[in-house]
C-alpha cells in the first residue's frame, strides 16, 4: 500500500459542503426532500457539477443521467478508480444518506489538489441515479442499468405515481446525458455511506469494513375483494380486503422472526380502495421487503410468504395478484478491495469492525462489474431515512481519511 500517512482531508469543508447540500429540499424537522429528477434533484446536480468543475474534474453524464466527475491521472489510459453514491433522498429523508459518500469523494479530490499529489489513475466521483427508489421503484435502477441488470429502455421507462418517467424527466432536468451507460473498465469502486443502523454506534466503532450485503427482495401485492356496504353487509358475507392485509401484514413480520436474528422483514406501503369509512374495502396494494444475507434463506422466506398468502386469501375469498419487482442475490465484495479498506483504517488508527450491510447500495450492483467494497461510519442512534438523521463531524472526517487512503492504494497500482 502506498505510504499516504501524511494525507489527510479538510473535514470541515467535507462539514461545510454537506451543510450547503442540506439547504437543497431541507425540511422543518432538520431533514431533506430531494426526490429523484425533481427540479430539486437538478438543483443539489448543479451544485454538485459545478464544485467539481471549480476542483478541475471534467464532467460527463450517461444516458441514465448518471454523473461522472473525472480527476486526471499520470497515464488517463488506465482504467479509473471510482467513489460516489446518491444525492436523492426518501421524501421525509436525511443530510447524510448517500450525499454523504458523494461529498467524501468530491473531498478527496479538493485534498489531493491541495496537497499537489498526482495518482497513476484517474479519479472519479459518481452520482448514481434514483438510489432510493422512492420515487421511481425499483431502487438503484441506474447503478443496475450500469452493470447490465436491467436494460437502458427498462430504465428509462419506469414511472412515478403520476405516470412520468425516468427518461422523461432526465431529459426535462437536462440531464439525459450522451454517454453509453456501463460498459467500460473500472480498476476499484469504494462507496462511503452512513451505517443506517445501531451497531457501530453501540460498539463504540468509527469505520464498518463491509464485507458483504444482504440479498433483497421486493413484491408488490393486490388483494381483491368485494366493496360492499359496512352497515348491512354481515361479518361472514364479507370479502375485505383490507382484513386479508393485515393478516398479511402480520404473516410478513412473522416470517422476519422467524428467520431471526438477521433476516428483515417489513411491509412499508399500504393503499386501501375506495378508502371510505362506510365501505367494506374491494381493493388493497401493499409492498413487501425480504432481506437475509443467505440465499437459500431468503428464498425460503419467499416460499414461506406465498404459501400464505395464499392459504389467507382462500380463507377470505380474495383474489391475489403477487410480482416480485426488485431481487438481487447477497453479495460478497471484492477481497483486495475489502483489504485497502482494513489497510487504510489501521493505518489511521481508527477503531473499527467487519459488517453486513443491511441496506441495498449502488456498490450492490457495481460490484457485478468491477472490484468494489464500502466504508461505513456511525449514524446517531442508528436512525436513518428520518428527517432527524445525524451524524457527528468527526466521523465524517474519518470515513473521508479511510476513503482517501483506500483510493490510493489503488489509483497507484498499474498492473
Amino acid at each position: 500500500m502506498a505510504d499516504t500517512s501524511n494525507l489527510k482531508v479538510r473535514g470541515e469543508r467535507l462539514w461545510e459542503s454537506l451543510a450547503e447540500m442540506a439547504k437543497i429540499g431541507a425540511t422543518e424537522k432538520g431533514g431533506c426532500c430531494r426526490l429523484a429528477l425533481t427540479d430539486l434533484d437538478k438543483q443539489g446536480r448543479d451544485l454538485f457539477v459545478g464544485w467539481c468543475r471549480d476542483a478541475g474534474c471534467t464532467i460527463k453524464v450517461d444516458k441514465m443521467g448518471n454523473i461522472f466527475a473525472r480527476r486526471p491521472g499520470r497515464n488517463n489510459d488506465l482504467a479509473p478508480v471510482i467513489t460516489g453514491s446518491h444525492l436523492d433522498t426518501q421524501p421525509t429523508g436525511g443530510r447524510f444518506d448517500g450525499v454523504f459518500g458523494v461529498l467524501a469523494g468530491l473531498e478527496v479530490v479538493r485534498s489531493l489538489n491541495d496537497l499537489g499529489y498526482e495518482t497513476e489513475r484517474p479519479i472519479e466521483v459518481a452520482v448514481w441515479t434514483n438510489e432510493e427508489g422512492s420515487r421511481f421503484p425499483p431502487a438503484m435502477v441506474a447503478s443496475g442499468v450500469f452493470s447490465g441488470e436491467f436494460s437502458l429502455e427498462y430504465g428509462l421507462s419506469r414511472a412515478d405515481p403520476d405516470g412520468k418517467t425516468m427518461g422523461e424527466e432526465l431529459a426535462r432536468i437536462g440531464y439525459a446525458g450522451a454517454e453509453d451507460v456501463g460498459g467500460r473498465d473500472v480498476h476499484a469502486y469504494f462507496e462511503a455511506h452512513i451505517e443506517q443502523g445501531p451497531i457501530l454506534e453501540d460498539e463504540e466503532k468509527t469505520i464498518g469494513i463491509v464485507t458483504d450485503a444482504q440479498g433483497q427482495r421486493w413484491y408488490e401485492l393486490t388483494l381483491t375483494g368485494v366493496e360492499s356496504h359496512a352497515g348491512p353487509t354481515p361479518m361472514a358475507s364479507r370479502k375485505d380486503a383490507l382484513l386479508g392485509a393485515a393478516r398479511i401484514i402480520q404473516l410478513v413480520n412473522q416470517v422476519g422472526l422467524d428467520n431471526a436474528p438477521v433476516a428483515c422483514a417489513t411491509v412499508g406501503m399500504i393503499n386501501s380502495y375506495p378508502n371510505s369509512r362506510n365501505v367494506i374495502p374491494g381493493r388493497v396494494f401493499l409492498t413487501i421487503d425480504f432481506r437475509h444475507p443467505d440465499d437459500a434463506v431468503l428464498a425460503r422466506m419467499d416460499a414461506t410468504m406465498r404459501a400464505g398468502v395464499k392459504a389467507i386469501c382462500d380463507d377470505i375469498g380474495l383474489g391475489c395478484e403477487i410480482e416480485q419487482i426488485f431481487y438481487y442475490a447477497p453479495i460478497h465484495f471484492d477481497e483486495s478491495c475489502i483489504q485497502s479498506v482494513r489497510e487504510a483504517t489501521r493505518d489511521c488508527g481508527f477503531s473499527s469492525r467487519e459488517m453486513v450491510s443491511g441496506a441495498g447500495h449502488d456498490a450492490c450492483y457495481v460490484a457485478a462489474v468491477a472490484p468494489t467494497s464500502m466504508i461505513f461510519i456511525p449514524c446517531i442512534d442508528g436512525i436513518s431515512h428520518n428527517e432527524v438523521e445525524d451524524v457527528k463531524p468527526e466521523w465524517i472526517t474519518a470515513g473521508a481519511d479511510v476513503l482517501l487512503r483506500a483510493i490510493l492504494d489503488k489509483a497507484e497500482h498499474v498492473a
